[in-house]
C-alpha cells in the first residue's frame, strides 16, 4: 500500500459495552459519521479488548456487539461509506499480535500510562494478566493491520499511538531490509530521471547527516509525486531517507478528536456507571423525566431566588444545545429569577428530543431486522479480512515466514 492510500485510511474501534449513550454519540459517533465522508474507514467492535477486563463475564459481551452496532447504525455510521466488523471474526489480528510481540520490549508495555491507571481504577478486577499487559500491542496490532495513517483519538489515548508508531518503527527497522534492498533503491532513484534524482539525493543528504525536517519533507513530497515508480519502490524510497529499509508498516498518526462536551445528568461526565446518562434509545417520557429531575444551582431554594448558571448542570446542557438567544434568555432569567428552573430546563429537553427521535426510529427499524445487521458486520468481516491478509503477508514474508 501507498503512503498515500494509508494517509487517506482511518480505523477506530469500540469496545463492545451494549446500547450507547449521548456521550458516545457527542464524543465518537458524530466523529465516524463526518470521517466516513472524508476518509476510507474501518470502524471495529473491540470484543477482544472488552475480554482483557471482562474475561471472567464473556457471556455479555455477544449481545452487547449487537446492541451497539444497532446504535452506530441509528447514529448514522453508514456501511456504504465504511467498513464495520467485529474484531474476533478478523482472526489475522490475533497473529499479527503474536508477532509483533516478538520484538516488542516489555517495558514499552509497562510504561503505557493506563496500564498502571487502569490497575488502580479497576481494583476489584484481577489485571495481572498477560492479555492486559498486550493490550496496548493488540490495540497496535489493529491499527497497523490496516495500515491505517489516521486514527481518531481523544488527547488521553495519544499515548497509545505513539506506541504503535514505535513498533512500526522497530518493525520496519528490523524486516525492511529485504535482500538486494540497497541495489533496488538505487535502481528506484535512477528511474526518477536525473534530475529529481538528485534533487532526492541532496535533500536525503540533509537530513541524515543535519537533521534537516524540511529537507526530509522535500523529498517525501518529491518520491509520493513520482510516476514511473511502482509502488513498491516508492516505499523502499521512502525507507530509505529515514535510514529504515522499505516500509511496510507506516507509522500512524492521531487525528485528535475534540473532548466531548457532553456533560452527565449531574454534570460530572455522561457514564454508565455514573447513572448520568441518556441512552440513544431512551423513551421519550425517560428522557422529559431524567432532565426536570436533574439537579439545579442550590442557591436557587426557592422560585424567587436569583441563580448562577455556573453552578448548574443545566446549563453545561445549553452550552451544547442551545444558540446563542437562548443561552442570554437563560442567563438573564436565572441570574434575576425571571424564570424558574423548569422554564430554563424545556429548551433542553426539546432539544435533546428532536435529537434522540431520528436515532431512535432507526434503531428500531434495525432491532426488527437483526438477520441485516448480521449480514452488514459479516460483509464488513470480509472487506476488513480482505485488507488483513494482504498486510499479514508482506508481514510474514518480512519476517521469513513464507515457506508455508
Amino acid at each position: 500500500m501507498s503512503s498515500v492510500v494509508s494517509s487517506q485510511r482511518v480505523l477506530s474501534g469500540m469496545r463492545p459495552t451494549g446500547r450507547l449513550h449521548l456521550g458516545h454519540y457527542h464524543g465518537v459517533l458524530k466523529n465516524w459519521v463526518r470521517l466516513q465522508h472524508e476518509y476510507e474507514c474501518f470502524f471495529f467492535v473491540a470484543d477482544w479488548h472488552a475480554l482483557t477486563t471482562e474475561y471472567e463475564h464473556p457471556q455479555s459481551i455477544e449481545q452487547a456487539v449487537w446492541e451497539m452496532v444497532i446504535d452506530w447504525l441509528a447514529a448514522g455510521v453508514n456501511p456504504g461509506a465504511a467498513t464495520l466488523f467485529v474484531q474476533s471474526r478478523v482472526p489475522e489480528h490475533a497473529e499479527l499480535h503474536l508477532l509483533l510481540s516478538m520484538m516488542t520490549p516489555l517495558g514499552w508495555l509497562e510504561r503505557v500510562p493506563t496500564y498502571k491507571d487502569q490497575q488502580e481504577k479497576l481494583k476489584e478486577k484481577d489485571l495481572a494478566t498477560y492479555g492486559f499487559l498486550g493490550y496496548p500491542l493488540l490495540q497496535s496490532a489493529d491499527i497497523l493491520m490496516y495500515r491505517a495513517g489516521q486514527v481518531p483519538v481523544g488527547a488521553d489515548q495519544v499515548a497509545h499511538i505513539e506506541i504503535t508508531r514505535e513498533v512500526a518503527r522497530r518493525f520496519n527497522h528490523l524486516y525492511g531490509r529485504e535482500p538486494g534492498f540497497e541495489e533496488a533503491v538505487a535502481a528506484a532513484i535512477r528511474k526518477m530521471g536525473k534530475k529529481q534524482a538528485r534533487v532526492y539525493q541532496d535533500h536525503r543528504r540533509k537530513y541524515q547527516e543535519q537533521g534537516d525536517e524540511q529537507a526530509l519533507e522535500t523529498a517525501r513530497a518529491l518520491v509520493l509525486g513520482q510516476q514511473n515508480i511502482t509502488l513498491g519502490d516508492r516505499e523502499r524510497l521512502l525507507g530509505d531517507l529515514e535510514g529504515g529499509g522499505k516500509v511496510i508498516l507506516p507509522e500512524p498518526q492521531a487525528l485528535l478528536t475534540p473532548a466531548s462536551k457532553m456533560p452527565g445528568l449531574d454534570g460530572h461526565k455522561m457514564s454508565k456507571s455514573y447513572g448520568n446518562f441518556i441512552s440513544l434509545r431512551e423513551e421519550p417520557d425517560s428522557v422529559d423525566e431524567k432532565i426536570r429531575r436533574m439537579p439545579t444551582d442550590p442557591a436557587r431554594v426557592r422560585r424567587t431566588d436569583p441563580g448562577n448558571p455556573e453552578h448548574c448542570p443545566v446549563w453545561q446542557l445549553h452550552q451544547v444545545y442551545s444558540d446563542d438567544q437562548t443561552r442570554q434568555w437563560v442567563w438573564e432569567g436565572c441570574t434575576t429569577a425571571g424564570i424558574g428552573c423548569l422554564d430554563c430546563k424545556k429548551p433542553v429537553i426539546d432539544a435533546v428530543q428532536a435529537e434522540l427521535e431520528p436515532i431512535r426510529r432507526r434503531a428500531e427499524e434495525h432491532a426488527r431486522d437483526p438477520d441485516l445487521v448480521r449480514s452488514i458486520v459479516a460483509d464488513g468481516c470480509e472487506e476488513a479480512r480482505e485488507a488483513a491478509r494482504a498486510t499479514l503477508e508482506e508481514v510474514r514474508t518480512a519476517m521469513g515466514l513464507n515457506y508455508r
